[in-house]
């Protein structure tokens, strides 16, 4: 294969980025041509739910380069619009400006967007929180110390709800579930986290799903549960999960369903590779199909993809440990590997009750991750344990104290 002369790159967050910026370390001369629907440069998003929405950090200082770094990369920014449709047979990306960008090789990294309870896009005091404005946003309406209802108790929920308590706001955690993050961590480590939030004064309310969100002279004053519980807030985040970006693939020919579906090498079709949040790939070290929102896999998986659309025939498959942390109140928390859907749990350093621990989460008799809460030397040194295929009752035969 011979190298490409232009590389377009739809998407220009971590993954977009970090593609453009290793086609370069690879000596690629060629035109890339990086397009981002917002006006900002290219932005970390972990920070928003932590530092922006705080205000300990300047907004600032989420631009992921300076411009001189991004000079140096000589590319054909295109910040304001959006990749709104594909001609795979041409090679030829038409934006929302109405221009068109042809292309040798496509990489899609357009991300996802905010889930949304239906009839709410518009409603004043109705928060999502994906972009560096939604923070912003949600920032000001943290001010007043207000009463907020947060819909869905994921990590980005739970992260919100520790900052805006220590914001001074009254905060009703709402989950469908039992256990927040028990269907990412377990019973264990779910109810462990309800505690913590607890304990910093949150409500959190389970096994509940809102109805509706209630709207008086068009503003949001509080969400209205199955059963008819209603409970009164200034401000409402829904932060139910995200939606891939891929309609505007429709009749490109390039398969999508929970994201653009690409093979092990994160290769879509001819000439069309996907990475970052958008990205469902065949993990060869998982034997599964997998797609991660999460800042590391964003930006490894950009770089993976560059060096294959470079490589020519010889591709290497895109396997990664998956990683992921959240920060709440004084906890950090980091997870190796895939918790969930595992048969096995045990604790194997420290323990639930000064949570403080490392624990490990076992499938099919082998260590499928290990999660680690205010550890951050044993948890990475748990790593090893699921990078390398580990049966699980090696992996916790040679521990002490193991809780299973």
């Amino acid at each position: 294969m011979s190298v490409p002369a232009s590389v377009v790159i739809a998407g220009a967050s971590a993954a977009g980025l970090s593609t453009a910026e290793t086609l370069r370390r690879q000596g690629f001369d060629g035109r890339i041509t990086l397009i981002g629907e917002e006006v900002h440069p290219p932005y970390d998003r972990p920070p928003l739910s932590k530092q922006i929405l705080s205000g300990t950090w300047p907004d600032e200082r989420v631009w992921l380069r300076d411009e001189a770094a991004l000079a140096g990369l000589a590319l054909d920014l295109r910040l304001g619009a959006r990749a709104e449709a594909l001609d795979t047979g041409a090679k030829v990306v038409r934006l929302s400006d109405g221009s068109l960008v042809s292309y040798d090789e496509l990489v899609i990294a357009t991300g996802v967007r905010p889930r949304r309870l239906p009839g709410t896009a518009d409603v004043a005091g109705v928060h999502v929180l994906r972009t560096l404005t939604d923070a912003t946003t949600l920032r000001a309406a943290l001010a007043g110390s207000p009463r907020l209802v947060i819909v869905g108790a994921g990590f980005l929920g739970a992260e919100v709800a520790s900052v805006a308590r220590q914001a001074g706001a009254q905060v009703t955690l709402v989950s469908d579930i039992e256990a927040p993050l028990s269907d990412v961590l377990g019973p264990q480590l779910g109810e462990l986290l309800v505690g913590v939030h607890r304990d910093h004064g949150v409500e959190v309310v389970t096994g509940a799903r809102v109805e509706e969100v209630l709207v008086s002279g068009g503003r949001a004053h509080g969400v209205r549960l199955a059963g008819g519980h209603t409970i009164e807030a200034d401000a409402v985040l829904v932060s139910i999960g995200s939606v891939p970006n891929v309609e505007w693939l429709a009749g490109s020919g390039v398969e999508v369903g929970n994201g653009v579906l690409c093979d092990q090498y994160s290769q879509a079709g001819p000439g069309v590779w996907a990475a970052g949040d958008v990205a469902s790939w065949h993990h060869p070290g998982l034997g599964e199909r997998i797609r991660i929102e999460h800042r590391t896999n964003a930006a490894e998986q950009g770089m993976a993809v560059a060096r294959n659309i470079l490589a020519g025939e010889d591709r290497s498959p895109f396997a990664p440990v998956p990683y992921i942390w959240s920060d709440q109140y004084d906890l950090r928390i980091q997870i190796h590997g895939l918790p969930r859907g595992a048969d096995a749990f045990a604790v194997t350093e420290g323990s639930l009750a000064d949570r403080k621990l490392v624990a490990l989460y076992g499938k099919d008799a082998q260590v499928r991750a290990a999660v680690g809460i205010n550890m951050v030397r044993p948890a990475r040194a748990a790593r090893a344990l699921v990078a390398t295929p580990t049966a699980w009752e090696t992996a916790t035969a040679v521990q002490e104290g193991v809780t299973p």
